[in-house]
């Protein structure tokens, strides 16, 4: 049974910072590429950041570059995003993806709240 379990969402200021992790379980962790996407209220889910299955690759969304920061640790199956400089626009819930290029098996997590706020 493949989960994938996200935490360390919350409250933060803007400025501040938060670090998301995402415990994968029941997937051959390193042959899937690993994305964080967040979903605002109202608007469609957008793809954040993500990290190729060697850990080599990384890929972000424009408005989060310089500012947040991807990686995987393949020996505990964690995926990280690290946030830095939140802005009240980066609020959403934010979601733990896995993706299989040779499968094209897709995975969700359950999403953790982040809200960036005063």
């Amino acid at each position: 049974q493949v989960q994938l379990v996200e935490s360390g969402g919350g409250l933060v200021q803007p400025g501040g910072s938060l670090r998301l992790s995402c415990s994968a379980s029941g997937v051959l962790f390193i042959t899937y590429a690993m994305s964080w996407y967040r979903q605002a209220p109202g608007k469609e889910r957008e793809l954040v950041a993500s990290v190729s299955g060697a850990g080599v690759t990384k890929n972000y969304a424009d408005s989060v570059k310089g500012r947040f920061t991807i990686s995987r640790d393949s020996g505990k199956e964690m995926v990280y995003l690290e946030m830095n400089s939140l802005k009240p626009e980066d609020t959403a819930v934010y979601y733990c993806n896995a993706y299989s290029d040779f499968s094209g098996q897709n995975y969700w997590g359950q999403g953790t709240q982040v809200t960036v706020a005063s």
